[in-house]
């Protein structure tokens, strides 16, 4: 295909871009802006094809440096700019990147992985923005099979894994998500998740595939949110469960305006309470369902189903398949198993990684080790994840579950459930809670006694101050179990 970022210039070079804390940029600026960073990068050394790991935070500066490698062919390593020096400098080493981009900010990281990988050029904007620029070679066509990014999985559990996403994961990952959520010429994407995090780069990719505005946020703010979505006509924005809920409480009687269209709900299943306080306020949502290894979504509810099937991740987007293994078997309708994936959005692999891939990519298909069922109309409900799956005296147990309950009690703001080990039982559910108003541990219980069978409803009730979760706001359960045993 024509190098994207110089097509949509070509295409549409007056359309605004990107909005970033009031300032515009068009396409022609955005690909003369890409195309200079390209030019010092390449006075730098950097070159096509090489792995290059990128540590930075929402700005406009980062999204042209990501471009900017795009240009180049370079082989971005997008860092989770929330983990520790040790945990950067483990997939620096695992990706064999042989530059670091970044930023003063993360000064002190930067001086910690320097100490450990002394070998290995960083440069930071600052200091690009006064070097000189040599002429970039810029790759006139894109081959959809090269290597585009690398992004590490959440690493809920063990080591993460590097996935690969080329070029094609992301070409029909927008592709998909046009032909189900349709793509209107107004349309405007409010990015306020990380763009290391697939979520967050999905964005600025269909922004220059569909030539659509974003307004990128450096963070989430709820007020910032709101302010934007009015102001710059909004007409969609991806949330997970936690913002979403934010979103609603500051809400409280107002509504958005009509022309925002689509909350795209993902991060793990979404408690029917609330997407039930949604439908109150004439909020469209559409859960979605996908991971890194899917380039973002690879399920959703279509708009027309959004209320008939509440609760459903929805149906796989059109270039992608899905099915539910049960025990070597696909399962029937409504029986439980694990969600099995196979589509040209779906990561060829895992980086340096032959062992998981011989074993999670059996015949084409991805298996996501996440449990989910399908209703006899085919749409997809999502469980939880195999590995949080609580199993006590026989009977499985979703976390999820029993979280969205906890959650839709008015005097708690967060939960996280997991299995503890139990003599009888094999495991029992424990819950931490977060409060926003005083509440006792007898008033959750009885609260649950109400909603939940009674090898559901949680053992023990710990109360803390926060729930600790991942850059993606997936609930981090081993942490929860560390708080255990201390």
């Amino acid at each position: 295909m024509p190098n994207w970022l110089k097509k949509r210039a070509l295409l549409t070079p007056n359309r605004q871009a990107i909005i970033y804390k009031g300032e515009t940029i068009t396409f022609t600026q955005l690909y003369q802006a890409a195309y200079e960073m390209a030019g010092k990068l390449t006075s730098k050394g950097v070159k096509n094809k090489q792995f290059t790991a990128v540590l930075l935070q929402n700005h406009l500066d980062s999204a042209v440096i990501l471009l900017a490698l795009q240009l180049l062919g370079v082989r971005a390593v997008i860092l989770n700019n929330r983990l520790t020096a040790d945990e950067l400098i483990w997939q620096i080493r695992d990706s064999n990147s042989v530059f670091l981009l970044s930023e003063e900010r993360f000064l002190e990281k930067l001086s910690n992985i320097s100490d450990s990988l002394p070998d290995l050029p960083i440069f930071k904007k600052e200091e690009l923005a006064e070097t000189p620029i040599e002429g970039p070679l810029i790759i006139d066509e894109i081959e959809l099979d090269d290597i585009c990014t690398i992004m590490y999985t959440s690493g809920t559990t063990g080591y993460p894994k590097g996935v690969i996403q080329t070029y094609g994961n992301h070409w029909w990952s927008a592709t998909g998500s046009a032909l189900n959520l349709g793509l209107h010429e107004n349309d405007c994407w409010l990015c306020t998740v990380p763009l290391f995090h697939i979520s967050g780069y999905s964005i600025l990719m269909k922004s220059i595939i569909y030539g659509m505005k974003i307004v990128l946020h450096e963070r989430f703010d709820v007020n910032e949110t709101l302010n934007d979505i009015r102001k710059e006509q909004v007409t969609i924005m991806s949330v997970v469960s936690t913002t979403l809920t934010m979103i609603l409480d500051y809400l409280q009687e107002e509504r958005l305006p009509k022309s925002f269209r689509c909350m795209l709900l993902g991060g793990g299943p979404a408690s029917l309470p609330l997407l039930e306080r949604c439908v109150k306020k004439d909020i469209p949502v559409f859960q979605t369902y996908g991971m890194t290894e899917t380039s973002s979504q690879i399920v959703t509810l279509s708009p027309e189903d959004s209320f008939r099937k509440l609760g459903s991740a929805g149906k796989p987007l059109f270039p992608s398949q899905l099915k539910i293994m049960q025990d070597g078997r696909e399962a029937m309708a409504n029986e439980p198993g694990e969600i099995v994936v196979k589509g040209p959005n779906v990561t060829p692999g895992y980086l340096n990684r032959e062992k998981d891939n011989r074993k999670d990519f059996q015949d084409g298909w991805l298996h996501t080790g996440d449990i989910g069922y399908v209703d006899e109309d085919d749409f997809l409900f999502v469980l939880d994840r195999r590995s949080d799956l609580i199993i006590s005296g026989g009977e499985n147990i979703y976390p999820a579950e029993i979280e969205g309950v906890l959650t839709s009690h008015s005097a708690i703001k967060d939960a996280g459930v997991i299995g503890r080990q139990d003599d009888k039982w094999g495991e029992i559910p424990v819950a931490f809670l977060v409060k926003k108003a005083p509440v006792s541990e007898t008033d959750i219980m009885d609260f649950c006694k109400e909603k939940l069978a009674k090898y559901k409803i949680p053992k023990k009730i710990y109360f803390i101050d926060e729930i600790p979760r991942n850059a993606s706001k997936k609930i981090l359960r081993r942490e929860l179990r560390k708080l255990i045993n201390e």
